[in-house]
């Protein structure tokens, strides 16, 4: 199962793709378009022309994983417009549709009372 959690590194691939690229031809435009290793642990975001569904690329020291998210209706309607470090909890957001941009969340870390 993959798990994202906050230390991991999530990168969109803002141009609509061609979904019929599986493993490798995903890790091709990993290496080629956005620059970065696919056996790095990252996570790596696909969306279709339509914008109706996604893929998510990502190496767990053993192999790839590669999961697929289609909506039952509509369009995911936030999809970035440029390429960006994303951080798991705004995926998170962007997974369900929602506005990562847009969405109030707490600071990745908070120094406890008395260690300052």
């Amino acid at each position: 199962m993959i798990q994202l959690s906050p230390g991991m590194r999530v990168f969109i691939h803002v141009e609509p793709i061609d979904f019929r690229n599986g493993i490798d031809g995903l890790a091709g435009i990993c290496r080629r378009r956005l620059s970065q290793d696919p056996m790095s642990g990252a996570v790596f975001l696909f969306i279709n022309r339509r914008r109706t569904s996604l893929k998510i690329l990502v190496y767990d020291g053993q192999g790839f994983w590669l999961c697929q998210k289609r909506l039952s209706d509509g369009i995911f309607k936030f999809w970035p417009r440029n390429e960006a470090l994303f951080t798991a909890p705004q995926i998170q957001v962007l997974l369900y549709n929602g506005n990562p941009g847009g969405s109030q969340m707490a600071p990745a870390w908070k120094a406890l009372p008395g260690t300052i």
